[in-house]
């Protein structure tokens, strides 16, 4: 099917002129391809990470050693999704990257991991946008942690959670 930027629309929940190089603390969620469950699964109300869960919490910690600036706070890798908490830290660099960047990293090294391993070259891992969310205040990214800490026990009502 042609482009038709009629039908072929994608509206951003991006906040307008914001600056997503901004400081400051982020809530992350990147779903996997089709929200398939291919990163472990929960086990009363633990998250039981499988090779594949471990590949991608593994390349979402290594992000604060690829940038400079960015710090990783909480964060939960489940059956078919991850959340986090990235803090753009103030840079003495010219050079900071966006969310969008960052994210954008974080996606091809661990497509590239993943598919490695399952020997199907070229297939997405994830869905193509991720959710974010700008953190405002202390107390928001306090609700923001509690959240992730216990999302595998919240896993049954867990609105990422694909319909099986």
């Amino acid at each position: 099917m042609k482009y038709n930027p009629d039908f072929h629309h994608r509206r951003s929940h991006r906040l307008q002129g914001y600056d997503y190089s901004s400081c400051g603390a982020y809530f992350m969620t990147i779903r996997s391809h089709n929200r398939e469950c291919i990163f472990g699964e929960i086990s009363e109300g633990e998250m039981q990470l499988n090779e594949l869960g471990k590949i991608a919490r593994s390349h979402w910690q290594q992000l604060s050693q690829r940038y400079q600036n960015l710090q990783i706070d909480e964060s939960i890798v489940m059956p078919n999704h991850l959340h986090g908490i990235i803090i753009l830290l103030e840079s003495s660099s010219d050079r900071r990257k966006s969310i969008s960047e960052i994210i954008r990293g974080f996606k091809t090294f661990s497509t590239r991991q993943i598919n490695g391993i399952r020997h199907q070259y070229g297939i997405p891992v994830w869905q193509r946008n991720y959710y974010d969310r700008i953190i405002r205040s202390e107390e928001e990214l306090n609700n923001v942690r509690e959240y992730i800490l216990k999302n595998p026990q919240n896993w049954d009502i867990d609105t990422n959670k694909q319909d099986l």
